[in-house]
């Protein structure tokens, strides 16, 4: 299976930046996996709300993560979406959902994150417009959610996108002692 592609005629600085859909374990070659990693060190490393909390972070961390990750990718319930800049990486996000009836209509975003070379050019935005394309256009979802961290702004760049905060865990996340958070909860919806 080729994986879908679209191309964005501008976005932030990029003249071309293409999004390609990863859905099964076998397109994540060596060297596709290779970048990913490295791109999730180097964004939790500059303090980014990605899974690793306790820095700093090696491969040693993050490969495990990433491989579990990617081999539970499928079409139907488990997608990457990644960002290209020519041909490098500048970001990606995960689309998951469970298939059980009950709360298959609803996915769950995680892990959006661009290079922190290439912050402020529109990676994320262009990210998440394609994951709500695919949410609705081909996974047939309805809605979708993510949770951030607290402290760290993010419920204002995902509300741009049009998502609204429904609440929040106070104190959930305890990065250090003293240094509790809440976890931001919200949704998108109708996608």
């Amino acid at each position: 299976m080729t994986p879908a592609a679209w191309q964005t005629s501008r976005v932030g600085e990029h003249t071309d930046l293409l999004v390609s859909q990863i859905t099964s374990p076998e397109q994540v070659t060596p060297g596709l996996r290779r970048e990913l990693i490295d791109c999730w060190i180097l964004v939790s490393n500059a303090g980014g709300a990605v899974g690793f909390p306790f820095l700093p972070v090696d491969v040693s961390h993050v490969a495990p993560v990433a491989d579990e990750l990617f081999a539970g990718l499928s079409p139907e319930c488990s997608r990457l979406l990644i960002a290209r800049t020519g041909d490098a990486l500048a970001g990606w996000v995960h689309i998951h959902r469970d298939l059980s009836p009950l709360i298959a209509h609803w996915g769950t975003i995680s892990h959006l994150q661009s290079l922190p070379s290439a912050r402020g050019q529109g990676i994320g935005t262009a990210l998440m417009t394609h994951a709500r394309q695919v949410a609705r256009s081909e996974m047939r979802l309805e809605q979708l959610r993510l949770a951030v961290r607290g402290g760290t702004g993010l419920e204002h760049f995902y509300g741009r996108l049009g998502w609204t905060v429904t609440g929040r865990w106070p104190g959930a996340l305890r990065l250090a002692p003293g240094d509790d958070r809440d976890e931001i909860l919200l949704i998108l919806t109708p996608l």
